[in-house]
């Protein structure tokens, strides 16, 4: 045993050998590991594609809008419409477009009425004051700044505002010719205004001539809408204006119109006593005429019968004037005497001188007075 060591150590030990895999058991092993691999690559793609298709869908849906009936839509691509002429409208209904910022799209409402309103004219007021229509009390003065007004043509100062509706006619001119075209036709309103009050005197723009005061407002926003070709219609009776003195002074005004209405009043009343008086002078005057007319006409008839008559009866005349005044005075006694009662005939005596009858009645009898009883 002398030759054998006495502690071995670690470095001296043999290592022990692993015992060797089949390998069918490897092969196994790295088959079933690449078929998950290949199934979880199979359904990752499957996912990539579900999505990538939702985003294609969905790129493609956002594209989509709708143009409302009273609505016209204009594509913008790079800030500028798609199109030349009417093409730039779309008309209502379903279109498509790129996504934002290639593209974008404004909407116009050019069915709708739209209004405005300038009160640059107008006295401070609140809401609450102009839906009740309460009227300012008298300050004594006007608050620069707050409130407005306008100068008349014989330079007296009234309140004065107007309510305009438009319709939009040329959509184009109308959104891209100018940066905010309500702003525009509000300023045209406030010179409408201004330049109406400066051809009227006040009394024709508060009470006299109110319509011909709003008619030249709606002829100057014509005017001005055209030559500035802001691309809207205002058609009679969009504009009403409505005006009124400076609250300080509304009472003075109230009583020059009392006073001239008065006088309007009689001198109405006037007139149609005066038209009155003249149509029964006229009527009149026709009454007596035609009366004189037929009398006339009567006249006429009535002598030519009688010239006719003498004409018939002069033969005879001239044949026995004698006879003939004798049978005429006897007709005409016959005529004359038809309906009196007692007939007296005094023929005339030969000298001339008339004869008597003598008649003698009876006293027509007494009636007896009643005596009035004295008091006892």
């Amino acid at each position: 045993m002398a030759n054998e060591p006495a502690n071995p150590g670690p470095a001296d030990a043999a290592p022990t050998p692993k015992p060797p895999e089949a390998p069918e058991q490897m092969r196994g092993v790295e088959d079933a590991g690449a078929q998950a691999l290949s199934e979880a690559l199979r359904s990752t793609s499957t996912i990539v594609k579900l999505l990538m298709a939702a985003l294609v869908a969905a790129f493609i849906f956002s594209g989509v809008f709708t143009v409302k009936p009273n609505q016209i839509a204009v594509k913008l691509r790079l800030g500028k419409p798609v199109g030349v002429g009417a093409e730039q409208l779309l008309k209502p209904g379903l279109h498509w477009k790129l996504p934002y910022p290639i593209d974008d799209v404004v909407l116009i409402p050019v069915g709708e009425s739209h209004t405005v309103t300038s009160t640059a004219g107008w006295y401070s007021q609140t809401p609450e004051e102009a839906a009740t229509g309460r009227k300012p009390q008298a300050k004594g003065m006007l608050q620069a700044g707050v409130d407005g007004y306008t100068l008349t043509g014989d330079g007296n100062i009234i309140h004065a505002k107007a309510t305009m509706s438009y319709r939009i006619s040329d959509p184009i001119g109308y959104w891209f010719n100018f940066a905010n075209a309500t702003n525009l036709l509000q300023h045209i309103l406030d010179n409408a205004l201004f330049y109406a009050s400066a051809r009227f005197n006040a009394d024709d723009a508060l009470f006299r001539n109110k319509l011909a005061f709003q008619e030249t407002v709606q002829a100057r926003v014509r005017e001005l809408v055209e030559k500035l070709n802001v691309g809207v219609t205002v058609q009679p009776g969009e504009v009403r204006t409505d005006t009124e003195p400076p609250a300080d002074v509304a009472e003075a005004f109230s009583d020059v119109t009392r006073a001239q209405n008065q006088g309007d009043i009689k001198i109405q009343e006037a007139e149609t006593y005066a038209r009155g008086a003249t149509n029964r002078a006229v009527g009149e005057a026709s009454v007596i005429v035609g009366g004189g007319m037929t009398a006339s006409n009567s006249l006429v008839v009535t002598v030519a019968a009688e010239a006719d008559r003498f004409a018939k009866l002069l033969p005879r005349y001239q044949a026995n004037p004698d006879l003939f005044k004798r049978r005429l005075l006897a007709e005409t006694l016959e005529r004359v005497l038809t309906n009196a009662q007692y007939k007296l005939f005094l023929p005339e005596r030969a000298y001339g001188k008339q004869g008597e009858v003598r008649l003698q009645l009876s006293k027509p009898p007494e009636i007896p007075k009643k005596e009035t009883p004295k008091p006892e």
